[in-house]
């Protein structure tokens, strides 16, 4: 199984595609946010794609040689993870009682894998897909407005959800949500972090130094940090 993590380096470290664009992309990964231009948006899609399956790969084999999970429960009403397989499905449906599932993947990332929107549907299952860059990409805010109110659907509780005209709170069940990115570290850790900033009324730190205790490995950069602090000043800090 150790053998699979050189092979994992070597795969993305050998693509073409990959090292035409890493002295492009370099400023972007050492500073955490893409330049706004579009040649720049460009090389960060097309890194995100080469990167994909090696890195998935990665998690997979860390996974099982060290201590990290697959997915973690953050509180009664929330599970942060990885890309949810599709044989897992089932386990995830029985022992953890999912009744829905935020994805902040892009298309092609749940084309192999994983579930879509319809595999979600035939088990009664609420989805809802947020894409989002990976790597270079925080959410927006409003996409992390809408993630927010979206999980706080599935809670039982009287919160009033975030300022969202098209906000569409019809369901019946109560229950766990999945939410997810490729590794359940950073597009996905970026909408947990908001959840817990507006459920505890708590800081960006506060929120992810408790994610942190119940997931260690979620790793966030300066957009993501950007992001948070956004959200935090508008729905926290000085709420309309």
């Amino acid at each position: 199984m150790k053998q699979i993590l050189p092979l994992a380096k070597k795969l993305i470290l050998n693509s073409q595609r990959y090292n035409r664009m890493k002295e492009e992309s370099y400023s972007m990964m050492v500073i955490g946010v893409p330049n706004v231009g579009k040649s720049s948006l460009i090389n960060s899609k097309m890194f995100a794609r080469v990167t994909f399956y090696p890195t998935l790969l990665y998690n997979i084999v860390m996974e099982k040689i060290t201590t990290r999970n697959w997915y973690d429960r953050i509180d009664e009403s929330v599970i942060l993870g990885a890309l949810p397989l599709r044989r897992t499905t089932k386990q995830l449906i029985d022992d953890e009682n999912i009744k829905a599932v935020v994805s902040m993947n892009e298309d092609y990332e749940l084309s192999l894998v994983s579930n879509a929107e319809k595999e979600w549907r035939r088990y009664n299952i609420e989805f809802l897909q947020l894409s989002t860059i990976d790597i270079f990409q925080a959410p927006s805010q409003e996409k992390l407005q809408n993630g927010v109110n979206f999980i706080n659907k599935f809670r039982n509780v009287s919160d009033k959800k975030l300022d969202n005209p098209g906000y569409d709170n019809n369901h019946n069940q109560y229950g766990t949500v999945y939410v997810h990115c490729k590794a359940g570290r950073t597009r996905s850790a970026t909408l947990v972090a908001c959840y817990l900033i507006t459920k505890n009324n708590w800081t960006p730190e506060e929120a992810v130094n408790y994610m942190r205790t119940k997931r260690p490995h979620i790793l966030l950069h300066t957009a993501q940090w950007s992001a948070l602090k956004q959200f935090y000043a508008k729905h926290v800090q000085c709420p309309n």
